[in-house]
């Protein structure tokens, strides 16, 4: 299990614990974090997962493929510490990171 600490853009934080394995966005929603819509399911095909990293954390999460950076490009355009959460498949090495949401998640 990991600690992830999502940050709404209001400041509230929600502190949740996530399984390794899941992505960031499935233990997002089975823990009701409001701003995490998640539409598609984690199909990579709508955007409503969108968090920001902090640039100290982005080597702990990895890069985006190919496919996640042009689904950032049409939701966000060129925000460098932007992600798709449904792609950020948590490792016990995330304990403690806290992520971001966009005020349009609020």
């Amino acid at each position: 299990m990991a600690q992830i600490t999502f940050i709404e853009h209001n400041g509230t934080r929600h502190t949740v614990e996530v399984p390794e394995g899941l992505s960031l966005m499935q233990g997002a929603v089975s823990h009701n974090v409001p701003g995490i819509d998640a539409d598609c399911g984690g199909a990579l095909t709508c955007g409503t997962c969108l968090v920001i990293v902090t640039a100290a954390s982005a080597a702990l999460v990895g890069p985006c493929s190919e496919h996640e950076r042009q689904m950032l490009e049409m939701t966000v355009g060129d925000h460098p510490n932007a992600r798709l959460s449904c792609q950020i498949v948590v490792s016990a090495e995330m304990n403690g990171l806290a992520v971001e949401l966009p005020e349009s998640q609020g």
